[in-house]
C-alpha cells in the first residue's frame, strides 16, 4: 500500500488527483489553506473508497511553518499507518495571478514566487527525510511555461523555474531512486483562477478551438495523467516535463 502526499488537495486539481490514487489503491494525506469543510468531504469521499485520508492545514507560501508541518506529517504517519514514511509527493497547491507585465507589483511577484516556487523548493527538502527510497515527487508546472498568454508573466515564469528545477531533483535523487517529474496541464475547467476557463463561454470556445482534441482539459485529464506517472507503469520516466493540454499550440 502506497501513500501519497498532495499538496492544495482539499479542491480543484488536487482533489481529482486524490480520487484517481485512491482508485489505484493509494492513501492520501493532503493539506488545505483554509476551508477545512472541503478537506472533510474529501476525507469521507476516499473513506467510501475505502481509503484512508487525512488533511493537515498549511499555507505553503510561508516557509516559517514547514519544519512544525513536517512534524506534523510524522506524527499523522506513526498515528495513521503505523509508518514513517511516504511514497509521493506532489506540488500541487497554487494560485493565479492574471497582470500584465507592466502593471505587476513586486508584492505579485513576491507572492508568486514564495508560493509557486520558495515553497515548492523548501517543502520539498523539509519532507525528504520521510519520503521513501524508491518513491517520487511530481511538480506540477502549467502549459504556460511554454506558450504565451499576455498576463501571465509571474505565474509562468515561476513554473518553468520549477522544470529547471525537476530535472535538477532528479539528477540529485537519483542515488535514492527517487524519480521526479513535472506535469504542466493546459487551460483546465476548475475554479483556478476564479472558474474562467470553466464559466466563460467565450474562453472556453476561443481554448477549444486552439486545441487540437477539440475542447478544454478537465480535470479528469490531469489526475489520470497523475495517477499514472506515479504507477510502476511509469517506472522509467524520470527528469521530464509532461504537458497534458490536448495538443494546444502543438
Amino acid at each position: 500500500m502506497k501513500i501519497a502526499l498532495i499538496t492544495g488537495g482539499s479542491r480543484g486539481l488536487g482533489r481529482n488527483m486524490a480520487h484517481h490514487l485512491a482508485a489505484r489503491g493509494t492513501d492520501i494525506l493532503f493539506t488545505y489553506r483554509s476551508r477545512k469543510d472541503e478537506a472533510d468531504s474529501l476525507i469521507e469521499e476516499l473513506k467510501q473508497m475505502g481509503r484512508k485520508a487525512v488533511a493537515l492545514q498549511l499555507d505553503t507560501g510561508t516557509t516559517s511553518g514547514f519544519d512544525a508541518f513536517a512534524g506534523q506529517v510524522r506524527d499523522a504517519l506513526n498515528a495513521n499507518w503505523g509508518r514513517e514514511r511516504f511514497d509521493f509527493l506532489i506540488n500541487n497547491a497554487g494560485t493565479a495571478l492574471y497582470s500584465p507585465f507592466t502593471d505587476t507589483t513586486e508584492a505579485q511577484l513576491d507572492d508568486m514566487f514564495n508560493i509557486h516556487f520558495k515553497g515548492v523548493y523548501v517543502l520539498t527538502q523539509k519532507l525528504l527525510p520521510l519520503i521513501n527510497d524508491g518513491g517520487a515527487i511530481l511538480n506540477v508546472s502549467s502549459g504556460l511555461a511554454r506558450f504565451s498568454y499576455p498576463g501571465s508573466s509571474a505565474y509562468a515564469a515561476m513554473k518553468g523555474a520549477i522544470d529547471v528545477l525537476t530535472r535538477y531533483q532528479a539528477v540529485e535523487l537519483g542515488a535514492r531512486r527517487i524519480r521526479v517529474n513535472s506535469i504542466a496541464p493546459g487551460a483546465i475547467a476548475t475554479d483556478f483562477g476564479g472558474g474562467r476557463v470553466r464559466d466563460d463561454a467565450a474562453m472556453n470556445a476561443a481554448i477549444a478551438g486552439r486545441t487540437p482534441l477539440g475542447r478544454v482539459g478537465l480535470p479528469d485529464d490531469i489526475g489520470g495523467a497523475v495517477s499514472l506517472l506515479l504507477s510502476e507503469d511509469a517506472g522509467w520516466i524520470n527528469g521530464q516535463r509532461i504537458e497534458v493540454s490536448g495538443g494546444i499550440h502543438a
